[in-house]
């Protein structure tokens, strides 16, 4: 009976600590045992597996500098879906269920840490608030700040991130734990910013206090790397060094090795047989059988240093083909011949299908795959003309001959194209080892690769399905055993579709299928005249689009006259002369040759034209120089000054003051540098700057803007006795939204005279009146800045002619085609800004082709061109 009390004793004790409203000794008791190692410490360990999965998923790039931190897959993390979800679950439940336990708060960071990896960053960052705030725990909350430091830096808020930097620089006794997360948040949000110094910095003090081995051999591989690419050898040497210990992964190991090597003995060795005999040996150890094609991609690396191209780009060969385990690397190795073929040979044909090839193993959207992209955007628009003038000439040249020789010609580029087809099985025979029980196989010199047996040489079986297709044709390969046998299979369907399946992939892989016939080949010769007359408009833009890429876009001149020159004297009756010409004159300029016969020509051919206006008078499309230089200079400073780089920023205002001391900019950069002054001295000083700025300046936008900046500095009593600002000289868009939208369309566009060409040379045009014009003189400058800004790559020009007694109008040329006029048009009505035009003027532009300005410049009629303006593009 004593017993049965006792039960019955502790089992109502334990039944009053299950409440969590009574805030006892017991129930606390209770509550932090079962909530910390129940619900929270299952919520754990769910988290962590997923963080592990993220991290064995993810395929480490050795050749790249390794991230700070795995990047988190949304694919693993969707997999994971139900045990986050778990986690989640069990991290409520400790919140809910034990209230008064002091495991709450780390529940709450745990959600925060589910949020985070599931990409929810506003719920993330709430419930990392939440802890910072409420939680007394010091180390917890130095936990969440740092998880939010990470978020900051996922979201580029620049300026949260440094507000939190320097609230964690002020605590003390973190705790090592979290000085070594600290520390790598660190490093990552430089790493974010590109500051090489500042990641190094941050992943030193990481090594500190990091205590699992693996990771600190990942830290120490990251720091060989950067330090490697400071040019600091000996202390990469020393970082791939340390990375060898604690057991990392053989792939981490075997590249810590290669490149240790690489910057204590390779680069520095003048023994080259040494060097390649190390490569040898790599190479040959089986360990490394997934890696040969790294070894032969450092090799062509250390050959391309000692000035080898030719072996460079053989062993780049040899690395694509070789086997291994990051398939990201055949895109480096098909990007490094690219380079080569660009930077050596000024090859762009070669340079487009490598790296075409490059993007095929290149994931998409990464950094490296949107620049090759963009690399190749000019370059395939190159190959595509030089391929369409090579086949069109060869065409035209077929077109004038007999069809007898035409057919010789057609029967010689078969044979040629079989015995490419022979050479290339012979090139990828790759002889065995012969030893000495070859003697003893069935069919003798099987290992010499020179096999008499039939199916062993590739060579004899490529001659043999060639002399096949000489005498019968193009004929399926299928035999009467294999149609008896199909008579009597009970499934005659599905043997029949086998057999077809099986006839199409030898079909496939029959090498003469690559072949065309005799008779496709004389089909694609033109025999009528209206095909020699496309074949000829085609060769007519070509000519002129390549002239206009290889002067604009690849900066060369002399292959640009070639072809400008072809298009004059091959089409004389071209409409695209007078770009043509007017290119040529900028090319020969450039080169230093006879620009002056194409001024004569444009004078005396095109008198009208756009172009002999802008050949006339150069100094209206060069603009001033020093001012170009100035507003580069101010830009560059303007972005130092916004990432927080205030000294730099500082000097370089000053240099550019004393290099260019009186520009249309000096006001501008004047005002940047008190911008400097209020970040890196006091605001006594930053206040007096100010006054005197407001008190001298002359430019009224600017000195608006200072006084802006000062109204912060200013008391209460000073505030009051300020005038309001005047607002009645800023004029409302709406009401010239609405002049432009009450434009009637008087000529609907089949009636138009002008005609819609995107692929034609276009301009941008303002119109304004002559007295206008006059007051708007200061517009050229402003339109310079705003080229150098946003389209510094492209060669624009401003220049202004009178169209008519009514009309003057300012130019900005040229532009390639219809869709870089209409991207340029779009930027400058948002972002151009300029006192010299009002914004009626502005939002009164348009951009015009150069066929329809010769048009518009004989009619005069403006109007008439904005109604075919706002059909046709708008």
């Amino acid at each position: 009976m004593r017993f049965f009390k006792i039960i019955l004793l502790i089992s109502v004790i334990f039944i009053g600590s299950c409440s969590s409203e009574r805030n006892t000794f017991t129930n606390r008791a209770f509550h932090n045992l079962t909530s910390h190692y129940n619900a929270y410490y299952l919520s754990d360990v769910k988290i962590k597996e997923v963080v592990t999965e993220v991290q064995t998923n993810y395929k480490e790039d050795y050749t790249q500098v390794l991230p700070v931190f795995f990047p988190i897959d949304s694919a693993t993390i969707q997999a994971n879906k139900e045990k986050l979800e778990s986690a989640r679950d069990l991290a409520s439940k400790a919140i809910e269920w034990h209230r008064i336990s002091k495991w709450v708060d780390d529940s709450y960071y745990l959600i925060g840490k589910i949020d985070y990896l599931q990409g929810q960053f506003d719920d993330a960052q709430n419930a990392f608030k939440y802890v910072n705030v409420n939680s007394k725990d010091k180390d917890l909350r130095h936990q969440a700040l740092i998880a939010l430091l990470r978020l900051y830096v996922d979201l580029e808020e620049v300026e949260n991130a440094n507000f939190t930097i320097d609230y964690l620089s002020k605590e003390s006794d973190i705790k090592d734990e979290n000085r070594y997360e600290l520390y790598r948040t660190l490093a990552y949000y430089y790493e974010k910013r590109a500051d090489q110094n500042g990641v190094i910095g941050a992943l030193d003090r990481t090594i500190e206090y990091a205590k699992d081995p693996k990771e600190k051999s990942r830290i120490n591989f990251i720091l060989a790397q950067r330090y490697q690419r400071e040019g600091l050898d000996a202390l990469a040497y020393d970082f791939y060094q340390k990375a060898q210990e604690g057991n990392p992964p053989y792939e981490r190991s075997f590249y810590s090795q290669l490149f240790a090597q690489q910057v204590a003995e390779l680069n520095a060795s003048k023994d080259l047989k040494k060097v390649r005999n190390y490569y040898e040996s790599l190479y040959k150890d089986p360990k490394n059988r997934d890696l040969k094609d790294v070894i032969v991609y450092e090799q062509a690396l250390f050959e391309e240093k000692q000035g080898d191209i030719p072996l460079t780009i053989d062993l780049l060969h040899q690395a694509a083909k070789e086997p291994g385990s990051n398939e990201r690397l055949k895109g480096y190795i098909y990007e490094k011949l690219a380079d080569i073929h660009l930077d050596e040979f000024r090859d762009y044909r070669a340079t487009k299908y490598y790296l075409d090839s490059a993007l095929t193993y290149i994931p998409e959207g990464s950094p490296a795959a949107v620049q090759i992209a963009s690399q190749k955007e000019t370059l395939d628009q190159f190959v595509f003309h030089v391929e369409r003038i090579q086949s069109n000439d060869s065409l035209l040249v077929l077109s004038e001959l007999s069809e007898e020789d035409q057919r010789v010609i057609a029967e010689q580029f078969i044979q040629s194209e079989e015995e490419r087809l022979i050479a290339e099985a012979k090139a990828q025979e790759e002889p065995e080892s012969s030893g000495i029980f070859d003697n003893l196989l069935a069919f003798a010199d099987r290992g010499s690769g020179s096999s008499t047996f039939y199916f062993d040489n590739g060579v004899a079986m490529q001659q043999g399905a060639i002399d096949f297709y000489r005498t019968w044709g193009d004929r399926p390969l299928q035999d009467n055993w294999r149609r008896r046998a199909v008579v009597f299979d009970n499934s005659e369907s599905e043997t029949l579709e086998d057999e077809e399946s099986g006839e199409e992939v030898e079909e496939e892989s029959n090498p003469l299928n690559q072949l065309p016939s005799i008779e496709d080949l004389l089909a694609q010769i033109p025999s009528t005249e209206e095909d020699i007359s496309t074949l000829n408009q085609e060769l007519e833009e070509s000519y002129f689009e390549l002239g206009k890429l290889l002067y604009f876009d690849l900066s060369e001149a002399e292959n640009s006259i070639e072809n400008l020159e072809v298009l004059v004297r091959e089409y004389p009756q071209s409409s695209r002369k007078p770009e043509a010409y007017y290119l040529l004159y900028l090319a020969q300029k450039d080169q230093n040759g006879n620009s002056q016969q194409y001024v004569s020509r444009l004078n005396r051919e095109y008198p009208e034209s756009q172009y002999t206006y802008f050949v006339n008078n150069p100094d209206a499309a060069s603009g001033n120089l020093a001012y170009i230089e100035s507003s580069k200079r101010y830009e560059e400073a303007y972005n130092l000054y916004y990432s927080g780089k205030f000294q730099q920023a500082g000097q370089l205002i000053k240099s550019t003051l004393e290099d260019y001391p009186l520009t249309r900019n000096t006001e501008r950069l004047l005002l940047l540098d008190i911008m400097v002054t209020g970040k890196l001295e006091s605001k006594a000083r930053y206040r007096e700057r100010l006054e005197s700025y407001i008190e001298n300046s002359e430019e009224g936008a600017l000195k608006e803007l200072a006084r802006n900046m000062l109204i912060p500095l200013l008391s209460s009593e000073e505030l009051a006795a300020l005038n309001p600002v005047d607002s009645a000289a800023v004029e409302s868009d709406s009401t010239n939204v609405a002049e432009n939208d009450s434009t009637e369309i008087s000529n609907p566009l089949p009636d138009s005279p002008f005609q819609l060409n995107d692929s034609q040379t276009h301009i941008v045009v303002l119109v304004m009146s002559p007295d206008e014009a006059k007051e708007a003189q200061g517009v050229v400058g402003d339109l310079e800045v705003f080229h150098a800004k946003n389209f510094s790559n492209a060669r624009l020009r401003t220049g202004e002619m009178n169209m008519d007694r009514e009309n003057a109008i300012f130019i900005i040329s040229p532009f390639t085609d219809g869709e870089k006029a209409k991207t340029y048009f779009e930027k400058f009505l948002t972002d151009f800004e300029s006192d010299k035009i009002s914004d009626q003027i502005k939002n009164n532009s348009f951009f015009i082709s150069i066929e329809n300005f010769q048009v518009l410049n004989r009619t005069k009629n403006i109007e008439e061109y904005r109604a075919f303006f706002k059909v046709a593009y708008q």
